[in-house]
């Protein structure tokens, strides 16, 4: 990890900076985002009618140029231009970190392969604030973003982590909740689950139920799921003796060294520990 740094010096090469919002309250913004806000020629915007509630509340005036969805491609050619001219830009979104689960994924690939400096000014991001405020386990995550598609897309895609043992992480939007956690119990079937909803706001909410269930009440602004990951489930060759657990890879067309590695692989232990069943099998 590199040693903190301080001043305008460390970033004196970069001239495209992505800078995360806040996600509800206004006061949810780093001092080093402010300062970039303040210092770039030009700022890229979700939204520049929402972008400007912000830049007015901080007294910030810069020219603000449209960056959303539907024309990220054609913005990402503004930006290179822009910084050919010598330009510095600073690139938001309505709230939170850009890229994710929002536009910028585009501009950075550009960047790249245009070979122009950039970085992030960390700030708010409302899948990790939920996970905080949930009290789900946090140690092991997956964040899947908005479920995208048609029903049965959707319900495929819910299938990838069917088996996952980590929370799981999305957003819905308040149209989409109740076929989303519909979708969610069909697959998973019934998980403990909770929805989080007006982040840093004065009606910031965290509501916990079971996936069959579903929740309850008006659904209104963006939600934040979290669902408990899938539990364990035992092998049923796990029941059998090391040999005979071994044996039974053989007799399937695997490798000695093939069964041993599937073995220890459904036994959660190391081929090492299982090495010595393969040698006392051939005695």
């Amino acid at each position: 990890m590199s040693k903190i740094e301080s001043g305008k010096d460390s970033m004196a090469a970069t001239q495209v900076f992505f800078v995360a919002t806040p996600i509800g309250n206004l006061k949810d913004i780093s001092l080093r985002a402010m300062e970039t806000l303040r210092s770039v020629d030009v700022i890229f915007c979700e939204d520049t009618r929402h972008t400007l509630k912000l830049l007015n509340y901080y007294e910030i005036k810069k020219p603000l140029v449209a960056c959303h969805k539907f024309n990220e491609t054609a913005a990402s050619q503004k930006l290179l231009a822009l910084v050919r001219e010598g330009k510095t830009v600073a690139v938001v979104t309505d709230a939170g970190t850009p890229v994710i689960s929002d536009p910028g994924n585009i501009l950075v690939k550009v960047l790249r392969e245009n070979g122009i400096a950039y970085t992030l000014i960390p700030g708010a991001c409302a899948f990790i604030a939920a996970l905080v405020l949930s009290g789900f386990p946090a140690d092991k995550f997956a964040f899947i973003g908005f479920l995208r598609g048609k029903a049965n897309e959707k319900r495929e895609y819910l299938c990838t982590y069917a088996d996952f043992c980590g929370t799981l992480a999305l957003y819905s939007a308040p149209q989409d909740v109740d076929a989303d956690i519909r979708l969610m119990a069909e697959v998973f079937g019934d998980r403990s689950a909770c929805a989080v909803r007006e982040i840093t706001k004065i009606h910031e909410s965290v509501e916990y139920f079971n996936l069959e269930r579903g929740l309850a009440g008006e659904k209104r602004g963006e939600y934040v799921l979290l669902v408990q990951g899938a539990q364990k489930r035992e092998n049923p060759l796990n029941a059998l003796s090391e040999i005979e657990h071994i044996r039974y890879y053989v007799e399937q067309g695997l490798t000695e060294k093939e069964a041993l590695k599937a073995a220890a692989r459904d036994r959660g232990v190391s081929k090492s520990e299982l090495y010595k069943f393969t040698i006392k099998d051939k005695k």
